[in-house]
């Protein structure tokens, strides 16, 4: 009988993995992951994973299965937390979900998995896998989850082959109020508990508020540039080469204080996004204003009206040699080579066409449409019909 690890977190899609394996015949043993205890950044008083790992005993005992709690606290602070006020400090905004997968669900909770004796772990992700055979070698692939609504593939979209081997995703053909049907049929606690909503494993912790107890607030303006700014008015040069093209292309424009008026002031350009609406605090404009760019040596925060501003399109982006990742390791492209592929920035996001060019230096994604909001540290994710391929860090 193959053994399985399930990453019980107390929610209900967990669950409901552990108890459809068991009807499978794995044997199975719930691991609930305790990932934070550093009480001085959580912003309330309640404390949710004592709450969610005894949702998650209940539920291991309702199924009959072993449960036990690993305390992974120590590397989630080094590989996630660490990594993320980092990323944050320098201007970019990173997807700890998507690191929390590749760093801690299929790391290092897979080798303490692996330990104790499972063929497998198991979690409660909407997304499918499935194998082909290809040149004699087994090749996994990463497939969307049959709910449109909740596909999570692209969070494990840094997943490798080995990592993939050693993944099941029970309930990745099944849709949200299916899960929540079984769970309520098998009277499991978890049935009508709501989708958390907050940092991967850390709990109620909201972005801002936690990124303020280490990043300290400063002062500085958010300046508006206008859609007449010069530089948008750029002429398009003769290109010599494709590269050249997708180069000049995936160049966001460089502001200064000067080129806009303005228009108040933030606590700190490493708390805001490209894209973000929310937080700027300035009424007057006819249109919303927006975050344009951030500037965290100088502390400006650009902002433009509206979601269309021209300061927020942008039809290629591109992605280092070294932070682009094939889960797909047969069909990595040679210097030169090209791939037509959908592809989304940003988890929900519909899938756009697109064409990825790989240089020596590293890869461009270029969009057959203008993206909105492309930003440093996200992760672009590249898929073939319904199969995750291939992902990168937008540099």
């Amino acid at each position: 009988m193959k053994r399985v690890i399930v990453g019980l977190s107390g929610g209900v899609d967990s669950s409901v993995a552990a108890y459809l394996l068991k009807e499978q015949g794995y044997e199975v043993i719930g691991l609930f992951m305790k990932n934070w205890h550093d009480d001085s950044v959580t912003i309330s008083n309640e404390c949710p994973w004592l709450e969610d790992s005894n949702d998650a005993m209940l539920v291991a005992e309702k199924l009959g299965i072993p449960f036990q709690t690993v305390d992974l606290s120590v590397e989630y602070k080094e590989r996630i937390v660490d990594y993320m006020f980092n990323e944050y400090e320098q201007g970019r905004t990173p997807n700890p979900d998507v690191l929390c997968n590749r760093e801690i669900k299929f790391d290092v909770f897979l080798k303490i998995a692996v330990d104790l004796g499972a063929d497998y772990v198991a979690t409660g992700h909407y997304c499918r896998k499935n194998t082909i055979v290809k040149e004699g070698q087994e090749v996994y692939r990463l497939l969307a989850g049959k709910d449109n609504n909740k596909d999570q593939s692209y969070f494990l979209c840094q997943l490798s082959q080995e990592q993939l081997s050693k993944a099941l995703f029970p309930i990745g053909e099944l849709t949200k109020p299916e899960v929540r049907a079984i769970a309520a049929e098998q009277n499991l606690i978890t049935a009508d508990k709501k989708d958390s909503q907050g940092l991967c494993f850390i709990g109620k912790v909201r972005l801002p508020e936690f990124l303020q107890q280490q990043l300290k607030p400063k002062e500085g303006d958010i300046v508006e540039i206008p859609e007449t700014y010069s530089e948008y008015k750029r002429t398009i040069p003769e290109f010599t080469s494709k590269e050249n093209e997708l180069a000049f292309y995936s160049e966001k424009a460089t502001y200064s204080s000067s080129d806009g008026k303005t228009v108040g002031k933030h606590q700190g350009a490493h708390f805001f996004t490209v894209g973000q609406r929310k937080g700027l605090a300035v009424g007057g404009t006819p249109e919303p204003l927006f975050v344009i760019a951030t500037d965290v040596n100088e502390n400006v925060v650009y902002a433009g009206q509206g979601k269309n501003h021209k300061g927020l399109l942008r039809r290629t982006l591109y992605v280092k040699a070294g932070e682009f990742h094939w889960i797909r390791e047969d069909l990595r492209l040679k210097p030169d080579q090209t791939l037509e592929v959908m592809a989304r920035i940003r988890y929900r996001q519909p899938l756009e066409k697109a064409i990825v060019y790989c240089f020596d230096h590293g890869v461009y994604v270029d969009f057959e449409n203008k993206q909105h909001a492309i930003t440093e540290g996200q992760f672009v994710a590249c898929y073939i019909e319904n199969e995750l391929v291939c992902s990168g860090i937008i540099s």
